[in-house]
């Protein structure tokens, strides 16, 4: 798993790639929480290369989102795949999630799943290497 930032206007984009689990959690936690300690207070998490998220991970982002918003800001995930859709739902996270294009629709909704980013190596965004598997 790994995780690359950039930026898109004035907004920090996350890209997620592999599981996002118990081993990792922290790394996504730190690197959000890095930009929020410099100021920003605009996050997208790209879940496009995500397969999996346990419950640590959950946990993880539900304590992202919570920070960020105590401090004015806004952190939306995007492209969840089918499975991820349904966990969101099904345990209501679609709720405290603004999910999708971000600055169409508010909170998540029924047609607020638009992705906004290509995925990491389709667009202009700075990304690391990826991972080895």
């Amino acid at each position: 798993m790994s995780f690359t930032t950039g930026k898109r206007g004035d907004t920090i984009v996350v890209h997620s790639e592999g599981q996002l689990v118990v081993a990792n959690r922290q790394e996504l936690k730190q690197k959000v929480l890095e930009e929020l300690e410099r100021g920003e207070r605009k996050f997208v998490i790209d879940f496009t290369r995500t397969a999996y998220i346990d419950s640590s991970g959950i946990g993880a982002l539900v304590t992202l989102v919570r920070k960020v918003r105590a401090e004015g800001g806004d952190l939306r995930v995007t492209n969840l795949n089918e499975e991820l859709t349904m966990l969101f739902e099904l345990t209501k996270l679609d709720v405290l999630f603004r999910m999708g294009e971000q600055g169409g629709g508010g909170a998540a909704s029924g047609g607020a799943r638009a992705p906004i980013l290509p995925p990491p190596r389709a667009g202009g965004l700075e990304s690391g290497p990826a991972a080895s598997e």
